[in-house]
């Protein structure tokens, strides 16, 4: 009875008697607030052919898979690549650099068999892998060259260069102090953009950028290969500052004239002896403590 009411009720189809006998039913209540919240319900708008172009791109677009990680691996490989090549041009451009320090020698064999001795605190430079293309030698100091049969290269200097084949020779390259001497053969020196041949027996001095004249000698190698180290009319500054190198001794001075011209030799293994053969023919005397050493005038107060 109350489903045919509810029928009937919906369609607005109850008589007055039947209606007021629905009315007091238990669920006419419940009844009536379904009806009046249905009344508010409206149905979403729709577009046929939005709904197909939707339905269409699902289906016919095709699924890619983004291979992230693979991306990321080709990234790390060009990184790889690129420090590979990197260090092949490095390696291939590095200068090989071998230095002495006080009281120190050292032999150097280039590729292309020529040798070089290092003086106490001196270094050379040269880029041994390519050698062939570049034969050139950076000095910083003094060396003796002797070079090997019909092979030619350069020494260069921050104060000239030397330019060889075949021969035998010395640089010595310091503070305003730039020597050549030749031993063997022939040595070309440029200086200030000047040419200057040297034939065996023959030096080239220049001492603060002035150019001094210099005796041939008979000698075949420089003093120092047989440990010593000799000077004719050279300022006694750079006598000391030679003897600093070769004793690995401070020196200190008070005085003294450092321009006053010294001739001599001393020795390069006995302190006590390269003391006595500078101090005597200077007419200064010294006092040796621990490693330093003071040269002072005869007269001067102690």
């Amino acid at each position: 009875m109350e489903d045919n009411y509810l029928a009937k009720w919906l369609n607005n189809e109850l008589s007055e008697a039947e209606l007021e006998t629905f009315k007091k039913t238990d669920e006419y209540a419940t009844y009536v607030k379904i009806a009046n919240a249905s009344k508010k319900m409206e149905a979403p708008n729709f577009n046929e052919e939005l709904a197909w172009n939707s339905v269409k791109n699902i289906t016919e677009k095709p699924k890619v898979i983004q291979l992230k990680p693979f991306k990321k691996f080709l990234r790390v490989a060009a990184v790889i690549v690129f420090l590979l090549v990197g260090s092949y041009f490095y390696v291939n451009t590095l200068d090989k650099n071998v230095a002495t320090e006080y009281a120190q020698n050292k032999e150097v064999v280039l590729p292309d068999n020529s040798e070089i001795v290092l003086n106490a605190e001196s270094r050379v430079s040269f880029n041994e892998k390519k050698w062939d293309e570049k034969r050139n030698i950076s000095l910083q100091g003094e060396a003796y060259f002797k070079v090997a049969k019909g092979k030619r290269f350069t020494v260069s200097t921050s104060q000239g260069e030397v330019a060889v084949l075949g021969t035998q020779f010395n640089v010595e390259n310091r503070d305003d102090y730039f020597e050549v001497t030749c031993f063997e053969g022939l040595v070309s020196v440029t200086f200030n953009g000047k040419e200057i041949k040297l034939p065996a027996g023959n030096s080239f001095l220049a001492m603060n950028g002035t150019v001094i004249a210099k005796e041939t000698t008979k000698e075949i190698s420089p003093a120092w290969l047989n440990n010593e180290s000799s000077f004719k009319s050279i300022p006694l500054k750079y006598v000391l500052d030679e003897f600093q190198r070769q004793h690995n001794i401070i020196v200190e001075t008070k005085n003294i004239d450092l321009n006053k011209l010294f001739t001599g030799t001393f020795s390069n293994t006995n302190t006590d002896l390269a003391l006595q053969s500078i101090s005597v023919p200077s007419q200064i005397k010294f006092k040796l403590y621990g490693n330093k050493v003071l040269f002072y005038a005869q007269n001067a107060p102690q």
